[in-house]
């Protein structure tokens, strides 16, 4: 069985940039996920802090965890916006820059 992580990650792909339709995870914006006292912390940044989905990103993120993950690991999950360190695309995974370069979406 896959721990809360992994499921968590797994949750967190689910969500698309609206604007580049590629997820979070890939496009490197989960900074960490780890539990911490029985409860599941997502540190998880934008790629700019005026991004015009700054207040919604991180809500879509967290009911993504609400949706995938059982309530008794869903329930004290915490999604928290950094700015440290700055976000840049060397942080996105290989397929997410390759599809970025050549037009592909999600």
């Amino acid at each position: 069985m896959a721990s809360t992580v992994e499921r968590a990650r797994r949750a967190l792909r689910t969500v698309l940039d609206p604007e580049l339709g590629i997820d979070i995870v890939a496009l490197g914006l989960i900074y960490d996920i780890r539990e911490d006292d029985g409860r599941l912390v997502v540190e998880m940044t934008l790629t700019t802090p005026g991004c015009p989905v700054s207040q919604s990103l991180p809500q879509e993120a967290a009911r993504a965890l609400d949706l995938e993950l059982p309530a008794d690991e869903s329930r004290d999950a915490q999604v928290r916006v950094v700015w440290d360190p700055p976000w840049t695309p060397e942080r996105m995974e290989p397929g997410a820059m390759d599809a970025l370069m050549h037009g592909r979406r999600g």
